[in-house]
């Protein structure tokens, strides 16, 4: 009972504290403090949940539970997010942005490239990565090369459909204008072109930030060494260890979450001045 009581004062308390937030004028604490007002409130209800019915921490633990079984993991948390995130995704999104980027302006400056190599951008995207992943395992080796193969394969189509978006995003008035000063392809496409397509490269960026996370980790089920977030989830499900799946999970969101924020915010400092970052 003092469970279910805990549990509906917290939901009311939150609910009450954002409805008040709302009312206030907007700044950037209070756009800040309602997401995370409304994260603490979940989490309280999940531990109440799951000490008040009694569940099992087979399947589900609490976030007390999760939270001390991270506190005394750091060290096997510390590896596995350097073998996936770091060796894995960041190195795979690097290469695959790079590439895509490198390949967009190719496509834009020669457009037969256009013709042939987005349809086959757009059936290679559509392959499942429990297909792929396999595949790339058995030719790079079980260590982070394959993941980050992985990673190169998800990222580069989304990365280069939206980076030859945005070069195409110019109008013809603006084209004939650098002509008209003589400009050459190369002049046109660093003071016009790239700066219009800025809002479509980082959109391509912020799409392959979840992708090359997602990517990384679901490789690491298909063959790794003894470390890694995919290779910890999968034998740790098998062991039973619910509470440190769980904080795989967590160190999962927050990398991902950070990586994509830390992109937005350097897209809002890039592309000011478009209207989507005013407000």
């Amino acid at each position: 009972m003092i469970w279910a009581i805990t549990g509906i004062i917290a939901w009311l308390a939150g609910w009450r504290l954002n409805v008040w937030l709302a009312n206030q004028p907007k700044t950037r604490a209070t756009r800040l403090a309602v997401p995370i007002i409304f994260g603490v409130t979940l989490i309280v209800l999940w531990e109440c949940v799951v000490r008040g019915f009694e569940i099992s921490p087979v399947l589900l633990p609490a976030p007390t539970m999760i939270a001390a079984r991270f506190a005394v993991s750091t060290g096997i948390l510390w590896e596995d997010f350097v073998q996936t995130v770091i060796k894995g995704a960041l190195s795979g999104y690097v290469m695959g942005c790079g590439a895509a980027f490198l390949t967009a302006i190719a496509v834009d400056r020669f457009p037969f490239l256009q013709r042939g190599l987005l349809p086959v951008g757009n059936f290679v995207a559509a392959l499942p990565i429990i297909g792929m992943a396999p595949i790339l395992v058995m030719w790079f080796g079980f260590d982070w090369q394959s993941k980050a193969a992985v990673v190169v394969v998800m990222v580069f189509f989304p990365m280069l459909v939206n980076t030859v978006q945005g070069l195409q995003a110019t109008d013809h008035m603006q084209r004939d204008l650098m002509r008209t000063y003589a400009a050459s392809y190369a002049q046109s496409l660093i003071k016009l072109r790239l700066p219009a397509a800025m809002p479509f490269i980082f959109n391509g960026l912020k799409i392959a930030t979840t992708l090359a996370l997602i990517g990384a980790i679901v490789a690491e089920f298909f063959g790794s060494p003894i470390k890694g977030m995919g290779f910890r989830i999968s034998t740790s499900v098998g062991q039973l260890a619910l509470d440190l799946v769980w904080a795989e999970i967590v160190v999962a969101a927050v990398v991902g979450s950070a990586f994509y924020g830390g992109v937005a915010l350097l897209e809002k400092a890039v592309t000011f001045w478009h209207p989507s970052q005013r407000g």
